[in-house]
């Protein structure tokens, strides 16, 4: 979008949040850089100019507006709704990829060469998957700095950087302001404000609007007792991440998710923060999922009823397709009942002393030997239970943010007891693609039925191709209709 100029400039000039993250105003006679929204008098035209990334206006040699602060705004809704190879990389690159592994990891992980992978990012954003890891340390460093008491060398390699030299002079080029100077700039009652040691009391930004009854409400329906629970107005969960673990909450508020962190390894917060975005679907455009949607009559009320619905997704593939596995022709109890028990016999124990969490999910290999026996279900599903685990313990399937949908699907259905159903709702939930959709569903074909649009698969599947490429998210309104728990949020 932003080489389209003249759209640029009416978003910038109409302050319109929708375009936040989408692209970033530079401005050539103060270079600083700013989001579309940003608050002050709009700089002349012919003084603006656009980049696609943060990163690009960093090496650009702009530097972050105080005001509007670019670089807390939602990510672009594109890495989302895209399979390609950028794409997979942003959200490789989100998930913390090249910090651990390397360009070169990055790379493997998508099945290219390090120069195809430059420079596609460079062709696309203006920026190589360097500069793009590093614009996202500068923000996770700001974050630490602005709300813990950590001692600035600490922060430094906690955000990812290799020296103190490297963390101080970046802080400055992008912020304009040393790490001293940045948190003293912080207000005296955000600084710090969880209270407790290891805790991080931050905001989640996302796009207008966002109805969280479905979103939050899913989540605590099926909530696993020990990994996951409903309290105080905060859906709380165990986090397994690269370094360690964590617990976080999150508490759905009018504009903003407020997010509490805790962390074993702060070397994890860019991950967590992520996954957690990721979760909640933060980075979604519903304006454009909206408009789409409300072309079919049908739609259209469900859609003007309670706009914004966002589609759950989840911090972890793998556990998502044992949970779907594990849900199959049962009832939301029953799946809930049937992990609980996997976790208490395999998941690991980790403490949480402000509320009832105990365990993380089991991991592919901890399951790896897993007695058949020993599960209360019928065979065809322990076969294809132990099939998946045994397959994503040794590497011949995995699922990751980097996935491609389509072939994943492929590789999914080759499985024992894996169909159409299973198959979509893990690609809906666990991979993000936004326009896999459940023509079988029983709730879906309920939901069709009362609105009149055709209740047989196929039928449906036809009807849906003018919801393209947001089936997801219909699929979101069509179960809002029904009063299972999934729908409302928990009191």
């Amino acid at each position: 979008m932003h080489t389209d100029t003249e759209r640029c400039v009416r978003a910038v000039q109409s302050k319109d949040a929708r375009f936040d993250g989408w692209f970033y105003t530079a401005v050539l006679t103060t270079r600083i850089y700013c989001r579309p929204s940003c608050p002050v008098v709009p700089p002349k035209p012919e003084n603006m100019t656009f980049y696609p990334s943060a990163a690009a206006c960093q090496q650009a040699g702009f530097r972050a507006c105080k005001r509007c602060r670019p670089d807390t705004t939602p990510g672009s809704p594109e890495w989302n709704q895209r399979a390609d190879v950028v794409a997979r990389a942003m959200r490789l690159i989100g998930d913390g990829v090249v910090d651990r592994e390397g360009v070169p990891g990055l790379a493997t992980r998508l099945g290219y060469s390090t120069r195809q992978i430059e420079r596609q990012l460079l062709a696309e954003l203006g920026a190589g998957p360097l500069a793009l890891a590093r614009a996202q340390r500068a923000q996770t460093a700001r974050i630490l700095i602005e709300t813990t008491p950590v001692p600035m060398a600490d922060i430094a390699f906690a955000a990812g950087f290799s020296s103190i030299r490297t963390f101080n002079d970046t802080v400055r080029e992008v912020f304009a302001l040393s790490p001293s100077e940045l948190r003293a700039r912080t207000p005296k009652n955000r600084a710090n404000s969880p209270g407790t040691p290891g805790v991080l009391a931050l905001r989640l930004p996302f796009r207008a609007p966002l109805n969280p009854d479905n979103l939050f409400g899913h989540l605590a329906a099926t909530a696993v007792p020990g990994v996951e629970e409903w309290r105080d107005g905060a859906y709380r969960r165990t986090l397994r991440l690269p370094y360690g673990h964590g617990v976080v909450a999150l508490t759905p508020k009018s504009d903003h998710i407020a997010c509490r962190l805790s962390l074993s390894d702060m070397r994890d917060l860019t991950v967590a923060i992520s996954r957690c975005r990721r979760m909640l679907d933060l980075d979604a455009d519903p304006v454009a999922v909206d408009d789409q949607l409300r072309t079919d009559p049908l739609l259209a009320p469900l859609v003007d009823k309670a706009p914004g619905r966002r589609v759950p997704r989840t911090v972890d593939e793998a556990e998502f397709a044992i949970r779907a596995v594990l849900g199959q022709q049962v009832s939301t109890a029953a799946a809930r009942t049937h992990a609980a028990r996997l976790v208490t016999a395999h998941g690991e124990t980790v403490d949480d002393p402000e509320g009832g969490l105990t365990h993380l999910f089991p991991s592919p290999q901890a399951l790896a030997a897993l007695d058949p026996a020993s599960l209360a279900m019928p065979a065809g599903r322990r076969t294809t239970l132990t099939t998946l685990v045994r397959q994503l313990a040794d590497g011949s399937l995995h699922l990751g943010v980097e996935s491609d949908w389509a072939e994943t699907r492929a590789r999914l259905l080759e499985l024992p007891g894996f169909g159409p159903w299973t198959v979509d709702v893990i690609a809906m939930r666990a991979l993000g693609d936004p326009d896999a959709f459940l023509p079988t569903d029983l709730g879906v074909r309920y939901a069709a039925r009362e609105l009149g649009l055709p209740s047989t698969p196929a039928a449906l599947t036809a009807r849906a191709a003018a919801w393209r490429p947001w089936r997801a998210y219909a699929v979101q309104y069509l179960w809002a209709t029904g009063d299972h728990p999934i729908n409302f949020l928990p009191v």
